[in-house]
């Protein structure tokens, strides 16, 4: 069974939405602990949209579970992580205009660049981990490069129709047990969700899930009963 890794970049964008100081992330991943999460998950972007720096170290200090850090690839990050110094580090594209991370590293086109920079992390004691489309040369140039790890992209998976759906799963069990015969630890995520989980999480050699989406919209739906009648006996009059 993998381990579950839960993204709680959401509970800060409801926060940044009013630039306020609630919903608090940091408060979120202890329930998340406590819910039985393996690991905490945050994207600290270059244009701050959700997580921010103070939100980082204080995971880092405060959670009882394991930190992994997605960034871009900059000089800005790498400093940052080498000072925060998380569990691991997921290496993801970035681009402003995208609502969430549209698809993986494209690693070949400039392999140079990333060794030098995986290697930089790896100095400090960092697991480095690069998420990458399920096809076997940006696996290839992942172990080359010398990644720990990989992070499989599943959103082609998860949101392809019915009829395609198998063909994408085939699509990453492959990549799973062909990045497990070089060694690489295999980790997935991305548009996972209650209905389609089951189907990732049964490819034996699946180390971790990263999943935050799905999980912070079904706790509006199992939580937001008790946070009204909390309410309402604070106003109440009697």
């Amino acid at each position: 069974m993998p381990s579950l890794g839960v993204n709680i970049d959401h509970i800060a964008n409801v926060r940044e939405a009013r630039k306020t100081i609630e919903p608090d992330p940091v408060q979120f991943a202890f329930l998340a602990e406590l819910g039985g999460a393996d690991s905490i998950t945050v994207h600290l972007r270059e244009d701050r949209r959700h997580i921010q720096d103070r939100d980082l170290f204080l995971l880092k200090d405060t959670i009882k579970t394991k930190l992994n850090l997605e960034m871009a690839a900059t000089s800005e990050m790498s400093k940052i992580a080498k000072e925060v110094l998380p569990h691991y580090i997921t290496l993801v594209p970035e681009k402003r205009n995208e609502v969430t991370t549209e698809g993986g590293l494209n690693l070949l086109s400039n392999e140079d660049f990333y060794m030098k920079y995986v290697k930089d992390l790896k100095e400090s004691n960092i697991i480095v981990s690069a998420f990458i489309d399920p096809v076997t040369s940006q696996i290839d140039c992942a172990k080359s490069i010398g990644f720990d790890c990989i992070e499989l992209h599943t959103g082609t998976y998860a949101n392809s129709t019915l009829n395609n759906q198998f063909e994408q799963l085939q699509k990453i069990k492959e990549a799973s047990y062909y990045a497990s015969d070089l060694d690489l630890l295999v980790n997935a995520g991305h548009g996972l969700n209650y209905q389609n989980v089951k189907e990732i999480a049964s490819i034996t050699i699946m180390n971790e899930l990263n999943i935050g989406h799905s999980i912070v919209a079904r706790a509006l739906a199992v939580g937001l009963e008790k946070s009204v009648r909390e309410m309402k006996t604070l106003i109440s009059r009697k």
